[in-house]
């Protein structure tokens, strides 16, 4: 499978204004000063891809299996744009991802993988990691216990229920050993 066509970069330049080169208006006009307009970066969806996305940091990528990628090995191929507006591109080795210290991006190839039900529709990650950069690592079931038991005290009952079925599903995974938990 091929991921090279999957991020296309548009770069924008208009409204750009060279140095400090401003000139005083001749009569009562308003003076308007533009800013650099910052690049914008599209994801576009093919039908071997396992999952696009992004969070509030402005991390946006895509997921595909690599070519080299087996049942026994399943490898998936991250590509896109860092929060910092940097192209990346990573290797995920499933069998290698450790829910107590991941990345929000491993935990996507997780989740696409063994197409973990997303709570709501919408995902079966803890909200905290919307926060999260490229390479910012977390220990997710920790996340999950908190978020549970935030749920729990604020009488929450039927969203703590879908946050413990998100975490045992990572618990329960086929590649996660007792070591992970």
């Amino acid at each position: 499978m091929n991921i090279s066509s999957s991020l296309n970069t548009v770069s924008s330049s208009y409204g750009q204004q060279k140095g400090n080169q401003m000139k005083t208006p001749a009569s009562g006009e308003k003076t308007f000063y533009t800013a650099e307009t910052p690049k914008v970066y599209q994801i576009f969806t093919t039908d071997n891809m396992l999952w696009t996305g992004g969070n509030g940091t402005g991390l946006s990528y895509c997921l595909k299996y690599a070519d080299d990628s087996t049942d026994e090995n399943p490898v998936v191929l991250a590509k896109g744009v860092d929060e910092n507006g940097k192209e990346f591109e990573q290797r995920i080795y499933i069998n290698d991802v450790n829910p107590s210290n991941a990345t929000v991006v491993e935990m996507r190839a997780l989740e696409a993988h063994y197409k973990v039900e997303k709570q709501g529709g919408f995902t079966s990650l803890p909200l905290e990691a919307g926060n999260m950069g490229l390479n910012d690592r977390r220990d997710f079931i920790s996340m999950f216990k908190k978020s549970i038991e935030d749920l729990n005290k604020l009488g929450r009952f039927d969203l703590s229920l879908l946050w413990t079925k998100s975490m045992d599903a990572y618990l329960d995974l086929p590649n996660t050993n007792s070591k992970y938990k």
